[in-house]
């Protein structure tokens, strides 16, 4: 049987890694040779499409699980709803009827700003920005299709881990951090994103919601005086963003995630159980 993965990015290559450790075969979708030459190389099948262009997939009927991982190229000529929503309609409408589970990345942003409250699986969703709005309409469209009662949403918080470290360049060089040092920042670390991805395929439980965090929110300038200091840097300073800037949107989400049913039902054993231990390894392997 064949995972298939659209958007083997940042977590999809992670997770594909995993499932080629099981020996499985994998295939995955990307728009460009270039990068079917870099999968083929990882020992994945790689198909060439672009999906927001309604394009058609010849898909095998072996597939059985499907992880959709699209992130969002800013420099596309598509909006953010025609690559989310628009790229998973046309995804669902050729996936082969034996396929038995299809999971959803998607991201704690459908949630809104819910200023310094606490969210969970049954909060409900009140996006403010594009992206939010886009991945709960790409949420509601799968939990609507036919694939429905075979669907998992995975609503990540912020992903970090090995080359993926906002700001690190900026606190090494001394430069202010336009955000404010209050607010919560929620996060998990990419190996452990992707080792929940793997619990939630084989979870029992279909058509279920799960927040995909490490369950230690924390505070914005906590975060990033840790940084500094594994870093050797200065002590983080913070200045107040253009409130028009894409800065001052994300510094508006001010949110606690609690991943609740992930702990209870998926139960990961967290390789980094919160950002300390998550940072200490990433600029331990860096240096």
């Amino acid at each position: 049987m064949a995972k298939l993965i659209f958007g083997c990015g940042y977590l999809g290559l992670r997770v594909a890694r995993l499932w080629r450790l099981s020996d499985e075969r994998v295939l995955a979708v990307t728009r460009t040779a270039e990068r079917a030459a870099q999968l083929a190389a990882e020992g994945l099948d790689p198909l060439i499409a672009d999906i927001a262009a309604d394009a058609e997939l010849q898909l095998p009927q072996e597939v059985r699980t499907v992880l959709f991982a699209v992130g969002y190229d800013r420099a596309a000529s598509r909006s953010i709803h025609e690559v989310y929503a628009g790229g998973l309609a046309n995804v669902i409408r050729q996936l082969p009827e034996p396929v038995e589970k299809v999971i959803y990345i998607s991201s704690t942003g459908v949630y809104g700003q819910v200023t310094e409250g606490e969210v969970d699986e049954d909060s409900p969703c009140h996006p403010t920005r594009e992206g939010g709005k886009a991945c709960l309409a790409a949420e509601q469209l799968l939990q609507g299709s036919r694939f429905g009662p075979r669907s998992i949403v995975l609503r990540l918080a912020g992903i970090y881990g090995k080359g993926r470290i906002p700001r690190s360049g900026d606190l090494v060089a001394g430069k202010p951090i336009d955000a404010p040092a209050a607010g919560w920042l929620n996060l998990i670390h990419v190996e452990d994103a992707a080792r929940i991805v793997l619990l939630a395929e084989e979870c029992a439980a279909v058509s279920r919601t799960f927040v995909v965090s490490d369950g230690q929110p924390v505070q914005r300038g906590d975060y990033y005086a840790e940084l500094a200091r594994l870093l050797g840097a200065p002590p983080p300073r913070f200045v107040t963003p253009d409130p028009n800037s894409p800065a001052a949107l994300r510094a508006a989400s001010d949110k606690r995630a609690l991943p609740r049913r992930m702990f209870s039902e998926l139960r990961p054993v967290l390789a980094y159980p919160s950002y300390r231990e998550g940072l200490a390894a990433i600029v331990a392997a860096t240096a």
